[in-house]
């Protein structure tokens, strides 16, 4: 009996401790802050969609002091955003130059025969930006559609 008292306050103090260790701190919710990762999608072409992405953006710029990582894809008829010569292209250089990852789909820009020299010049160039969105994804990434 005394063995089963010893194995059984053996694994309760385990689980004791255990459980003290996962308890949140003030660091890990600040580190958890800090690690913050999204990524948005558009697909749209409509320019209030960009200015919502682009107002998002922003705001979660803000709201996390910076220390966020944040893209925006765009594939499909959101790719115009994107030329060098969109009604939103200072704004998504103003993105890009803020620390805002701003990606291209290479599949849709082959479709619609449009060049690097098509592009803004902030905006990076994926393969595929479904791919994209899905890899952000899995690197842990959360994702919106605005």
């Amino acid at each position: 009996m005394k063995q089963m008292n010893k194995i059984v306050g053996s694994l309760l103090g385990g689980v004791l401790m255990l459980g003290a260790l996962a308890l949140p701190t003030a660091a890990a919710a600040e580190n958890d802050k800090a690690q913050m990762k999204v990524v948005m999608q558009v697909s749209d072409a409509n320019p209030a969609t960009w200015n919502l992405a682009l107002n998002n953006a922003k705001n979660f710029q803000a709201a996390t002091k910076g220390e966020a990582k944040i893209e925006i894809v765009a594939y499909g008829p959101g790719i115009g955003m994107l030329t060098a010569d969109s009604e939103v292209a200072d704004r998504v250089s103003e993105a890009a130059d803020s620390g805002v990852k701003v990606a291209a789909c290479g599949n849709t820009m082959k479709a619609k025969k449009l060049t690097k020299a098509d592009m803004n010049s902030k905006v990076d160039i994926v393969p595929a930006g479904v791919v994209e969105i899905v890899t952000r994804e899995m690197e842990g990434y959360s994702y919106i559609r605005p």
